[in-house]
């Protein structure tokens, strides 16, 4: 049951963007914010048994910071507040990735190691370059979520509901492919 709510607010936060865009108009804020709160909420509470301490971090602030949006704009009854909430979630993971610089191993150091437990030198290079690429991905798209945050609720919809998983999809599945050339090169 516990791994069935998780997976259902994980499906709530993803169409988050489309439940505002959606929702608010057809059901209004209240509706739609208490949703979402009790889909964050479930997030913080199943994210307890989680190994990555970055992970658990970045899930309890977005998730708390996102209750907390949502709830202000139950309370002044706007959902612009509510339009903040991908900003958020694109600074947590700016601030877990570039944190991991000072750590003896990067976030994504780590988890290459999860797969391959002996890194040559050239992967812990390689993981290094990953990890700084997506902390300029995680900029560049936060910029972009907090400009639309200042547009029509559907240029907003639009990008923080679709274009920017595609830019991420695409950022992961372009990352891969090098990975795999990377890879039959050594």
């Amino acid at each position: 049951m516990r791994q069935l709510l998780t997976i259902l607010s994980a499906v709530v936060l993803l169409a988050y963007p489309f439940a505002i865009y959606f929702g608010i108009e057809r059901f209004g804020i209240s509706l739609v914010g208490v949703v979402l709160i009790v889909a964050l909420g479930v997030r913080l509470f199943s994210v307890q048994r989680t190994q990555l301490k970055e992970l658990k971090s970045v899930v309890q602030i977005s998730a708390i910071t996102g209750i907390s949006l949502v709830g202000l704009s139950i309370l002044f009854k706007q959902h612009g507040w509510m339009t903040f909430y991908p900003v958020v979630v694109n600074l947590c993971m700016l601030i877990v990735f570039a944190s991991s610089f000072k750590q003896p191993q990067t976030i994504i150091e780590r988890l290459a190691r999860l797969q391959e437990p002996n890194l040559p030198e050239s992967g812990v290079a390689y993981t290094r370059k990953v990890t700084a690429i997506w902390c300029a991905f995680f900029i560049i798209n936060g910029l972009i979520a907090l400009y639309t945050c200042f547009q029509p609720l559907e240029i907003w919809t639009l990008y923080n509901g679709l274009i920017s998983y595609l830019l991420a999809g695409t950022l992961m599945g372009t990352e891969w492919v090098v990975r795999q050339f990377i890879r039959r090169d050594h």
